[in-house]
């Protein structure tokens, strides 16, 4: 078996996460103490009691998930399980847990990292997002790039599973690419409940304020290869790890394509941690083939464990 570790983005988070890992893992407990003393606010009262519209905004989802994230990993080297993965990668903001997975960022830092990140895009307060259904990459580039004027872009900004794209932009393009899209064959256009135009030209200031953070950041070489959002291609070196975490800020997550390159790179089991199912959901449609597993709770780890 050759695995990969895959960590999922915003989205994910449910209030209540992690808690069942709490009680039951003395090095989880550890992972959301950390949190706690790292962001110097409670944190792990957030996840386990919300309210769910705190829980919700950027700037505290995206720590959040990390945190339940790197719990669960550390509850899983705790129970045993020491195979290291052949790759690891995460979608979005799930690239961080991945690096923390990977040796790259210790808990601490990634926490703070994805905080200012978090901060950085609530703060842009402009364009949105919406997911279209039933068209094909090629199509739908088109169709952003008739949709976007003059400082107004549009672009796709996750390449999630065939069929199911989303793009990211000025708002005024985004209706334009809507209507487009269902002329051009789109099933349905669905706006997304977002504060901004992640993953797109206009997060372009976000990206700037972050690098200042991330050059100050300790970031290591990976003792495992990530594969990365921005190329779907792997990478380990410090230098490659901060530019990336800079470029994917206003860059598509090319996730149909990581999952293929993990593929190819021998893998036929993908280990999704962290909250929710989103990810093994994808990647059913992108290669129904491969073997998924899930750990989001103390449950699941232990079934795992005890059939790994």
């Amino acid at each position: 078996m050759s695995s990969a570790f895959i960590f999922p983005g915003q989205g994910s988070q449910h209030v209540g996460m992690g808690h069942d890992l709490y009680t039951s893992s003395a090095a989880a407990r550890a992972v959301f103490e950390q949190a706690d003393a790292a962001l110097g606010f409670g944190l792990t009262h957030l996840c386990f009691e919300g309210p769910e519209t705190q829980l919700i905004a950027t700037e505290n989802a995206q720590p959040a998930l990390l945190a339940t994230s790197a719990a669960l990993l550390a509850a899983l080297r705790e129970g045993g399980y020491t195979a290291e993965p052949t790759l690891v990668a995460g979608h979005s903001l799930g690239e961080y847990s991945a690096l923390v997975a990977a040796g790259a960022l210790d808990v601490a830092t990634a926490l703070r990292l994805v905080r200012r990140r978090g901060e950085l895009m609530a703060a842009t307060h402009q364009g949105g997002m919406a997911a279209i259904i039933g068209i094909d990459e090629e199509a739908l580039e088109a169709v952003c790039a008739e949709a976007s004027g003059a400082g107004a872009p549009v672009v796709i900004a996750n390449y999630n599973s065939p069929g199911q794209l989303v793009i990211s932009g000025a708002s005024a393009a985004i209706e334009r690419a809507n209507a487009l899209a269902k002329a051009h064959g789109a099933k349905r256009a669905l706006p997304l409940k977002v504060s901004a135009a992640f993953h797109s030209p206009l997060m372009q200031a976000a990206a700037d304020a972050l690098a200042l953070a991330i050059a100050d950041a300790e970031v290591s070489d990976a003792r495992l290869p990530v594969v990365s959002n921005v190329s779907a291609m792997p990478i380990r070196s410090a230098t490659d790890i901060r530019a990336e975490l800079v470029a994917q800020v206003t860059s598509p997550v090319r996730w149909i394509a990581s999952v293929h390159a993990m593929i190819d790179a021998g893998v036929d089991t993908f280990v999704e941690i962290g909250p929710g199912t989103v990810l093994t959901g994808l990647i059913k449609r992108i290669a129904p083939e491969a073997r998924l597993v899930n750990i989001s709770d103390a449950a699941s780890l232990h079934a795992f464990l005890g059939h790994s």
